[in-house]
């Protein structure tokens, strides 16, 4: 039974969705938490009504950035996670914390990586005229939004497109492929060759 913790910042419509689907598809894993850096994050109620365990690591109750990450990943080791999801976690996070979860650290990113990294990743896309948009599910590394890639999504970009038309096509493309990586990780499928992620066929 593989046990995982994830992080959120804010209402965890990617966090809603994974929870959804370990349960439908009974998933041999654990939810074990969801811990946000923010106390009013909408997303904490969801997870403690579904019975999973929902804390508050306030990155503003921290004098800098790597206290916070130390107190955070106390906290999350306190669950002895085999796998830490990001989904919506709104931090950048420090070199020792990647490396303490290496391997075992799964983001989303809204984009089809390695074009437009960092934040309004829509704005980035609309500006630069691209025909194709999406998300990506990646190992975390210490270079932000980069690592190795484990699935991705696209989505056509179309003439009449506004940052929210095109955010929320996308969205229902990560709510996807976020707990398919997840479950191909749960069910030992991922592994990484060479920068690369490899995915073994089902036994």
């Amino acid at each position: 039974m593989r046990r995982i913790v994830i992080l959120i910042s804010g209402r965890g419509s990617n966090m809603r969705a994974i929870i959804r689907a370990a349960q439908n598809e009974e998933w041999p894993a654990q939810i074990a938490a969801v811990i946000s850096n923010k106390a009013d994050a909408s997303g904490l109620a969801y997870a403690a009504e579904h019975g999973i365990p929902a804390l508050v690591v306030a990155n503003k109750d921290y004098p800098s950035r790597e206290a916070f990450d130390a107190a955070l990943q106390s906290k999350i080791d306190s669950f002895v996670p085999d796998l830490v999801v990001l989904a919506g976690f709104m931090r950048v996070l420090t070199t020792p914390f990647v490396a303490h979860y290496a391997g075992r650290m799964l983001n989303i990113h809204p984009s089809l990586l390695p074009s437009f990294v960092g934040l309004a990743t829509h704005r980035q896309a609309l500006a630069a005229g691209v025909k194709l948009h999406g998300a990506t599910v990646h190992f975390v590394t210490a270079e932000l939004d980069h690592g190795p890639i484990v699935a991705q999504a696209a989505v056509p970009v179309e003439a009449d497109d506004t940052e929210a038309t095109l955010a929320a096509r996308v969205l229902e493309q990560e709510h996807i492929i976020y707990p398919r990586a997840i479950r191909w990780f749960v069910d030992g499928r991922l592994s990484v060759q060479d920068g690369m992620v490899r995915i073994s066929q089902e036994a």
